[in-house]
């Protein structure tokens, strides 16, 4: 075991379980603390409750070394850490774009009553600029000498968060003093060690560089997308267009694939909580501008919609419907703002029967969207339909058989919402293929 300061992560969602078991992994004692007891009996048992490729094998591997257990009990992690992670969802407010930081306040109101020795709080969720000053005067107040808070936002992106943890590009440390700062390179020192960079900054700028980060990439992705719409005006095919800027360095190919636009718990409540804390600031013109990638990235639902209209004859009464993919991205069982379900639903109220068939997230969709059909294959999913549209790049989707799953279909129609598929093959298939942004 690496010498060094023993870890609680409070909060066991996506993050923080993610969290939880990279730390154990880097050799820490480390204790998994939740309210949710259903969620702590599953990881206990070695099952984590969503979906992440490589997770549960590296769960089960350090709870079988006795270094990593959970608990519901504040009592035990205040008493285990000597450096606790918060790492709890800030959703956005019911009918509102602000964040709702109930989850994080509920962590302090839990946390710091039962701290009776030095040690440092580190948050990771994503908060508006300004939360953790906040903290920073709570636990002045209310906790014994000696804890101290810092921020060290995360960065990580759904089916590689064991990657973007163990392996990142870069660490943020917002921190109030050199003692903290000497916390988590202890922490992170594995990581630091093998040529992880490190920014050391304030509270405030390590709040922004999450959310500046998340409101760039939404940027990029609606930017192409917006040229889609142009292509599609004049002929112009968006996914040579897209070529042509990677091979600029200061544009580059990442983020920059135009199809149904980007969703997920992530970017959008992100951007749109960055816009609410800017109108909270006085300076709500200087993202303005956000508000418009926001609109050109849901308009591409629309045109999807539009797109499939069009291929059977105006109107889906009657229309048998299949589609591919339900979470908002591949390599994931989130389906939180999901733009292939958010497709899917709008095509069924409008009179189409809907097939749906995606590789994790068909539990999570059932629940969310008990009115659409489901089937446990694209093969099922496709059976007598007159029209597919593929929405979730899965890989399974992306290395289809043309002919295997015309075999099923009523009609060889497909769209291609990610232009993820080769069109010549498809066509060459007899099928008629469609995507956005491309002739």
């Amino acid at each position: 075991m690496i010498p060094g300061p023993r870890i609680t992560v409070l909060g066991t969602g996506y993050l923080g379980a993610t969290h939880a078991v990279c730390m154990a992994e880097l050799g820490f004692d480390v204790v998994g603390m939740d309210v949710d007891e259903a969620k702590i009996a599953k990881l206990a048992s070695g099952e984590v409750p969503f979906f992440e490729p490589g997770l549960p094998e590296l769960l089960a591997k350090n709870l079988d070394t006795g270094r990593l257990r959970f608990t519901t009990s504040y009592d035990e992690a205040a008493a285990h850490g000597d450096v606790h992670f918060v790492c709890v969802g800030t959703p956005s407010k019911p009918g509102e774009m602000a964040a709702d930081l109930s989850y994080v306040d509920a962590v302090m109101d839990g946390l710091l009553p039962r701290l009776s020795r030095p040690c440092l709080v580190v948050g990771k969720s994503t908060v508006p600029a300004g939360t953790a000053a906040r903290l920073a005067e709570r636990i002045a107040q209310e906790a014994p000498a000696g804890v101290e808070l810092a921020w060290n936002p995360e960065f990580l992106r759904e089916g590689f968060a064991i990657e973007d943890t163990l392996t990142p590009d870069r660490l943020v440390f917002g921190v109030a003093s050199a003692e903290a700062e000497a916390t988590l390179r202890s922490v992170y020192a594995p990581i630091i060690d093998a040529g992880a960079p490190v920014v050391v900054m304030g509270f405030a700028t390590a709040e922004l560089a999450k959310v500046a980060a998340n409101a760039f990439l939404a940027t990029k992705i609606s930017f192409i997308n917006a040229m889609a719409e142009v292509c599609e005006a004049t002929g112009a095919d968006v996914t040579l267009l897209s070529k042509a800027l990677s091979y600029d360095d200061r544009i580059g190919g990442r983020f920059l694939n135009a199809g149904l636009g980007f969703g997920g718990g992530c970017l959008p409540k992100d951007m749109r909580a960055f816009m609410a804390r800017a109108g909270e600031l006085g300076v709500d013109q200087a993202l303005s501008f956000l508000r418009e990638v926001d609109a050109i990235n849901l308009r591409r639902r629309a045109r999807m919609v539009d797109l499939a209209a069009e291929l059977v004859g105006g109107s889906f009464g009657g229309m048998r419907v299949a589609v591919l993919g339900a979470a908002f991205k591949p390599d994931s069982d989130d389906i939180r703002d999901s733009p292939a379900l958010d497709v899917a639903a709008t095509i069924q109220r409008r009179g189409a029967a809907v097939c749906v068939y995606d590789p994790a997230a068909m539990d999570n969709a059932k629940r969310d969207y008990p009115t659409l059909g489901y089937r446990d294959s694209a093969l099922e999913a496709a059976k007598g339909a007159d029209l597919v549209l593929h929405l979730t790049e899965w890989a399974e989707f992306r290395e289809m058989d043309p002919e295997a799953l015309g075999s099923v279909v009523s009609s060889r129609q497909i769209v291609d919402g990610r232009n993820a598929l080769d069109p010549e093959l498809w066509r060459a298939a007899g099928w008629v293929y469609r995507a956005l942004g491309r002739p």
